[in-house]
């Protein structure tokens, strides 16, 4: 017969929301919600609860959020709801002290089929790498990130028009249906802990920044479009065209030119435009068509919309 285990859960964004949301709606017993302290936002700074928080406090959850998570005061707390059990979605690195502390262990909701994609930003990297399949995965944490004895896999196909955005939505409902299995698997006390496998071709997933967001045009037209909608809507993948920064959120494949071009049309990276409705951009092995962009200060538009407005 199953018993009921208590349940600290821990995480920050939306990502996570849907998780603490299926565990509550199924009946578990969250005792305590861990997440990031509130954070100015908007143009007056004031400070805002994450969404897990608000999702949190509309369940009447008792909320912790440490600024440090070796801070004697939140372990204390911590320990004083007697979890057997920690999860883990979308939060931050724990210390050994913290997750080692429930009887039976803490165990992380991962974005990708591990071993593969290992790091911060795994649904954007396997995007970008032009993976026609995802997933996600349970393992219990150890001190190597991301290397710990998996319990469950879900798979989810990635398809040709997915950008992070949909492929994030979904996950994040796929996510929510593992953590439940998962933690009726533990209350039966009948679930898996298999090592990951040890991978010649292991792909990371590490944090995405400024330098590595930028597209490279000498890369394939088909690999440039990947590498945007990876990167679809946040935090995008940006250029410059005569000398100011645009972001790209969308981009198609083009097989050839609709208008004449102009001298020079060889040269990579080289933008050409009818001043009407399309951009299009030399990449290594032909063209691609810019379809959602964003110059600077102004706000999102279809390069139809921007080209009304300005020209190139």
């Amino acid at each position: 017969m199953s018993q009921p285990v208590r349940i600290v859960f821990m995480g920050t964004p939306d990502f996570a929301v849907a998780s603490l949301q299926r565990l509550l709606g199924a009946g578990c017993q969250v005792v305590a919600v861990v997440t990031a302290p509130d954070r100015p936002s908007g143009r007056g700074l004031h400070l805002s609860p994450s969404p897990v928080k608000k999702a949190a406090e509309a369940a009447n959850l008792p909320v912790l959020q440490p600024e440090k998570l070796r801070d004697p005061a939140f372990l204390d707390q911590l320990a004083s709801y007697r979890a057997d059990v920690q999860i883990v979605v979308a939060f931050r690195m724990l210390p050994e002290v913290v997750w080692a502390m429930p009887t039976i262990g803490t165990f992380n909701l991962h974005g990708s089929l591990l071993p593969q994609y290992r790091g911060a930003a795994p649904i954007n990297w396997a995007i970008i790498n032009g993976e026609t399949e995802t997933g996600v995965t349970t393992f219990f944490i150890e001190k190597e990130i991301d290397t710990g004895q998996m319990i469950f896999q879900d798979y989810e196909p990635i398809y040709p028009d997915d950008n992070a955005e949909t492929v994030h939505d979904r996950l994040m409902e796929r996510g929510a249906n593992l953590v439940l299995k998962t933690v009726r698997a533990i209350e039966a006390g009948e679930y898996p802990r298999t090592p990951q496998p040890v991978a010649d071709n292991m792909k990371p997933a590490p944090k995405l920044s400024r330098e590595t967001t930028e597209i490279n045009w000498n890369q394939s037209a088909h690999a440039i479009r990947n590498f945007i909608r990876g990167l679809s809507p946040y935090p995008a993948a940006w250029t410059q065209i005569n000398g100011k920064t645009f972001k790209i959120y969308a981009a198609s494949l083009a097989n050839e030119l609709p208008f004449p071009a102009d001298p020079g049309w060889s040269a990579i990276a080289e933008a050409h435009t009818d001043n009407k409705k399309t951009i299009l951009v030399r990449a290594a092995d032909g063209w691609l068509q810019l379809d959602s962009l964003q110059a600077e200060g102004k706000r999102r538009m279809t390069t139809e919309e921007f080209l009304r407005g300005n020209k190139l």
